[in-house]
């Protein structure tokens, strides 16, 4: 299972969950720029995406599809709203998950207005009838419809008006081949660096109406994983705090201060985060230990510490998966304010390197 495709998962639960909940969707759409100029961060995707729209304008043609991966939260709904609104155009929203036969893409295809953006989000999650579909109207604006069954099946051509697909994905790499030849443009969304993210923060905190001083934002920032959504989200947080506790005005000191309550840390880690990572060095001594028995030890489900936890704590460089099973880097004992043991992964002596111990105190096969 996929934990990061679906808004009724552990993801969602958590505030620095990048999934999008019902509060989220509401306020993005009040917080959404409108133009490439409003839009924050992605610097190389904005000029390229400004190209194609220009050129595709200047023409009086549609735009070509576009394809844009990377994580939940980037802005890849925005930009594909941003898009339609370039081209002066409608914009029809769907996902993968909602099309399991080719009649439902179909149908959707031949309400198309001419022009018009079709906005596929999780396209990767479509079902392969509906893909193969999908495959001849990008290309050539036309679908068949089968009418009948068994050898009387005819297949009737059906010609559609010319149009933009923008695709959006978590796992480019499940996008069949075929498929994603098909995109004129692909973009990949990075994480935002802080410095962007506190110029996200200072925008969404105009619109909301609320005061905040640079460092409140710049606390805010660093704590948001790199993700406008999570960092639009623990603005509202503290923003609630501010108003309750303080006199309203979000600084370093309030902003540190919520995020406390909430279990936030200045990494931006959070109780499952904390928790994978004090029993891979409190009772295993950094590793390497089993995923399962790690979960265990949590008091969660193994998917929900490989899918949820993990992927922020590797790309943090506070645990590596290897071989051999998960493994604490030093930047993790620092974190927690602990001293690795002699001879432990992620410790001093450095992880599996000639002459050293492993987290169980045996000495390696080939040691020394």
């Amino acid at each position: 299972m996929n934990w990061d495709d679906t808004t009724d998962t552990p993801a969602s639960e958590r505030l620095v969950g990048s999934v999008a909940d019902r509060e989220d969707q509401a306020v993005e759409a009040a917080l959404r720029p409108k133009d490439l100029d409003e839009f924050i961060g992605q610097e190389k995707v904005r000029e390229q995406l400004d190209l194609v729209l220009r050129a595709a304008r200047a023409r009086g043609a549609t735009a070509d599809h576009v394809l844009l991966s990377g994580a939940p939260g980037l802005g890849k709904t925005t930009l594909s709203m941003i898009i339609a609104a370039e081209m002066g155009a409608p914009i029809r929203i769907t996902s993968g998950p909602a099309i399991q036969h080719a009649g439902d893409l179909a149908a959707i295809l031949s309400s198309l207005q001419e022009g018009e953006v079709l906005f596929l989000d999780e396209i990767h999650r479509m079902s392969r009838p509906a893909e193969e579909m999908l495959y001849m109207a990008m290309e050539d604006f036309r679908v068949d419809v089968i009418v009948g069954k068994g050898p009387g099946a005819t297949a009737i051509p059906l010609e559609l008006p010319p149009f933009t697909l923008v695709g959006a994905t978590t796992r480019a790499g499940l996008l069949p081949p075929p498929l994603r030849d098909r995109f004129g443009f692909t973009a990949h969304m990075e994480f935002y660096e802080p410095a962007e993210l506190e110029r996200v923060v200072h925008r969404s905190a105009s619109l909301l109406d609320v005061e905040i001083h640079s460092d409140g934002a710049a606390e805010i920032a660093g704590r948001s994983r790199g993700t406008p959504r999570i960092a639009n989200r623990l603005l509202r947080r503290v923003r609630d705090y501010a108003q309750v506790k303080a006199d309203g005005v979000i600084t370093r000191e309030i902003a540190a201060a919520a995020l406390s309550v909430y279990e936030v840390d200045t990494r931006g880690l959070d109780r499952l985060d904390r928790a994978v990572l004090e029993a891979l060095l409190k009772l295993f001594g950094g590793g390497p230990v089993g995923l399962s028995t790690l979960a265990v030890a949590v008091g969660e489900e193994r998917e929900t510490v490989e899918e949820v936890a993990e992927p922020f704590l590797v790309r943090e460089g506070l645990l590596a998966r290897t071989p051999r099973g998960r493994v604490a880097t030093p930047a993790a004992w620092a974190h927690l304010g602990l001293t690795a043991p002699h001879g432990a992964s992620g410790g001093p002596t450095g992880a599996r390197t000639g002459g050293t111990t492993g987290g169980n105190g045996q000495q390696d096969l080939f040691g020394a």
